[in-house]
């Protein structure tokens, strides 16, 4: 009975996988954006979070987004198919490595040339897998990273001539500022900034190429005071789009 249960499940998340990728097609000449959310435990509002992600991204009038509250949806290949580049803003805690169709999907999804764009806490999924952390370009590792005291602090854009940053500022965010996450792999540091709790200047948002596809890590947005700083919501559209299509309109 409870394998019949399981496969059940999957059945209704592929078909409607299905559904939601045919509804992706139906924005004229709009980013397909898949934004995948969920409930983190405790750890943020994530409904809050993700509705405000959404919400800066279709004001911008450049996507269709469609939310997902469940990472399982990687299972379904033909559920990615519709989608331009995929938002992910979950941390699966209780989930340290994902299903092997699931990983196969979403490095083959990237790899084909689309995107992939972690926002915040999401890097800290899949603690246990090795190349999701090479995607996110670098990891939140439980008990090394971290952050001090949220408080107001001043961001520097380091990429002045990046197409997500062209004629960006400096700015001012308040927010929790992320640091020591791990990786060594080679990223474009886009924005830093210097951080109390390291005594290090942290790289907040970067990008790498991965296969033919493009990764945007935006450590920026605990909450929607943080999502809604005007530049940060500049660094959200144009990465998204970035993400998915190599360059910003």
């Amino acid at each position: 009975m409870r394998r019949s249960i399981c496969v059940l499940v999957l059945v209704c998340i592929v078909v409607a996988g299905f559904g939601v990728a045919v509804d992706a097609a139906r924005g004229p000449g709009k980013i397909n954006v898949l934004l995948i959310t969920g409930d983190d435990v405790g750890a943020h509002n994530w409904r809050e979070m993700s509705g405000t992600t959404r919400e800066i991204l279709v004001a911008s009038k450049k996507f269709d987004v469609k939310v997902c509250e469940d990472p399982l949806i990687l299972e379904s290949e033909t559920a990615l198919k519709g989608y331009d580049v995929i938002v992910f803003m979950i941390y699966t805690r209780s989930m340290p490595m994902p299903p092997e169709q699931a990983k196969k999907n979403l490095m083959n999804f990237v790899k084909s040339g689309k995107g992939f764009f972690v926002q915040h806490l999401a890097s800290a999924s899949f603690a246990k897998w090795d190349e999701f952390g090479k995607l996110c370009g670098r990891k939140w590792v439980m008990g090394t990273s971290g952050h001090g005291p949220r408080v107001p602090f001043e961001a520097k854009i380091t990429a002045k001539e990046h197409p997500i940053t062209a004629g960006m500022d400096d700015f001012v965010c308040d927010d929790e500022l992320y640091a020591k996450l791990q990786g060594d792999g080679e990223i474009n540091v886009l924005v830093t900034a210097d951080s109390d709790w390291s005594k290090k200047t942290e790289p907040l948002v970067f990008t790498l190429n991965y296969g033919k596809g493009r990764t945007v890590h935006n450590a920026f947005g605990h909450d929607r005071k943080a999502l809604m700083t005007p530049n940060v919501r500049k660094i959200i559209v144009r990465g998204v789009e970035w993400a998915a299509t190599g360059k910003v309109k």
